[in-house]
């Protein structure tokens, strides 16, 4: 009956091609919602595809089966065919007679909350309570695991801290060198972070092709790789051989070149060289400087070399995954910007809250996001109309927090959210309370206001907002600039005795 399962498919993608436009249409006003809503249209995509492709193998007709069956209809007796296929139908139900009917005009209509939406469900089982339906991210974990990292361990940053560098792999921001980041415990930590971020944007973006992203990045990291242009996998950072030992420090004291230290105490040093930090430190050089010269006291060993140029080759293959991790990881942080600086603001707002207000902030996202679906089926159809029409009671105009509700008054007032500050560089455009005003200055608006002036150098005209003042205070730091230039060109200078060359005012004081 292929027939009958082209008319299906065909009947399908007319039902998921109205059960998208049907979304489409719809314009959610939370987070949680319009993730729900990309979600559910993403799998319609994907059911689209393979719906398609199954219909393009029935055209095809391969294996002539079709035509078969489009002869059999068209040169027999029509009744045969229409009996035999009933009797087919017949014998399928008495065999299967609790079968369920696939109801397609159900299968993608928008369900109400009380009927069971599964996608929401889903939605809520994708993200954790930090990562507030995608609005932020969760690195806690890999904030412990960057801490435990060889390099690291006496470099205590604070999680903050890290949400500022986790994509930088280079110094001064990573003290993690070259030759540590060879070892399985950084190339595991670079692997979780690139994961946890790759399925971050895959939960936040479900009808992006981020697929094509992510195959446009591998190309860059290729072109990159072969021209070794990546930071701190060029070639100037390989070491070659048992060169010189790289001084650092002051150099009055005893240098290590096994450990790359110095030390100013000569016993000190002695006894460091019976430590296992430097045996391992000096067994790994030594090492490094077999696989690349190949060499031991002048004599070339055939096997040696053999495998000195095998560990180099596994030891550059790794190294090859390990930058490639890294460059995706930028990437992902590039695309993800916003998202990085809003999840540094909440944290450093919850780091002033205590740990009640951080658990009553929880209880009420997680109780905003199970309401819908704690709503019997008929106050839904009751609330449908009323739901658009509802209002906030707000009679003092006060602004809207993250909840979409007005903040407390002693809030407003702390903050003098109701003082107004006018700017008229920026076109008599008014800021609500001084934190909003103190921030405009290093904004677009001021500074295009101030360029329109002709005035270059913004940082010298903070708390100026009018165009009068600017301009004199511009003028006057012209005048100045030109007097000081001029002033220093005639300028006499004198030379003692002693060679020393000074001005002819201290020459004569002096």
């Amino acid at each position: 009956m292929l027939l009958e399962d082209q008319r299906f498919l065909h009947e399908d993608l007319e039902r998921l091609e109205q059960g998208i436009s049907d979304r489409v249409l719809e314009d959610p006003r939370q987070i949680r919602d319009r993730l729900n809503r990309d979600h559910q249209i993403s799998g319609f995509l994907n059911r689209i595809q393979q719906q398609s492709k199954r219909l393009l193998d029935i055209y095809n007709d391969t294996e002539g089966l079709r035509n078969k069956e489009v002869q059999s209809i068209s040169t027999g007796d029509p009744f045969d065919q229409f009996y035999k296929q009933f009797n087919e139908i017949k014998d399928f139900h008495r065999r299967y007679p609790n079968e369920p009917v696939e109801n397609l005009e159900r299968a993608y209509k928008r369900k109400a909350p009380g009927e069971g939406e599964s996608a929401t469900a889903e939605i809520d089982h994708m993200f954790t309570g930090e990562e507030a339906y995608g609005r932020f991210l969760d690195l806690t974990r890999l904030h412990e695991d960057y801490l435990n990292l060889p390099g690291v361990q006496s470099r205590r940053i604070t999680y903050l801290q890290y949400l500022t560098i986790f994509d930088h792999f280079t110094p001064p921001h990573c003290p993690i060198k070259r030759p540590e980041k060879t070892t399985d415990q950084y190339f595991s930590y670079v692997g979780k972070l690139g994961e946890y971020l790759e399925g971050f944007l895959r939960r936040t973006r479900p009808l992006e092709d981020l697929d094509k992203t992510f195959a446009s990045f591998d190309q860059e990291f290729e072109k990159a790789w072969e021209a070794k242009e990546l930071p701190g996998w060029g070639a100037e950072a390989q070491p070659v051989g048992p060169a010189a030992p790289v001084t650092e420090g002051t150099g009055e004291g005893i240098w290590c070149p096994d450990c790359e230290k110095e030390f100013k105490n000569e016993n000190v040093y002695k006894n460091h060289l019976s430590g296992k930090k430097h045996t391992k430190a000096a067994e790994a050089r030594k090492a490094n400087a077999l696989s690349v010269n190949g060499t031991t006291n002048g004599q070339v060993d055939a096997r040696s070399a053999t495998k000195s140029s095998a560990s180099s080759t596994a030891k550059n293959l790794k190294e090859r995954a390990i930058a490639e991790r890294e460059w995706r990881i930028r990437k992902y942080a590039s695309t993800m910007e916003t998202v990085r600086s809003d999840t540094r603001v909440n944290v450093e707002r919850r780091q002033g809250m205590t740990e009640r207000e951080r658990q009553q902030e929880l209880d009420a996202l997680f109780a905003e996001s199970a309401e819908p679906s704690l709503r019997p089926s008929g106050a839904a159809d009751d609330d449908s109309d009323s739901s658009g029409d509802e209002k906030i009671y707000n009679p003092l105009k006060l602004p809207l927090a993250w909840d979409g509700k007005p903040i407390p008054y002693w809030l407003y007032k702390l903050h003098g959210l109701g003082v107004e500050f006018p700017c008229e560089i920026c076109g008599n455009f008014v800021y609500m309370g001084r934190r909003a005003f103190d921030k405009h200055f290093n904004e677009a608006r001021h500074i295009y206001g101030l360029k329109c002036l002709g005035i270059t150098n913004t940082t010298l005209f903070r708390e100026i907002t009018v165009i009068e003042d600017a301009l004199k205070l511009w003028d006057k730091i012209a005048r100045d600039k030109k007097k000081e230039k001029t002033g220093g060109e005639n300028v006499v200078q004198m030379e003692d005795a002693e060679g020393n060359v000074m001005p002819e005012k201290v020459y004569y004081e002096y």
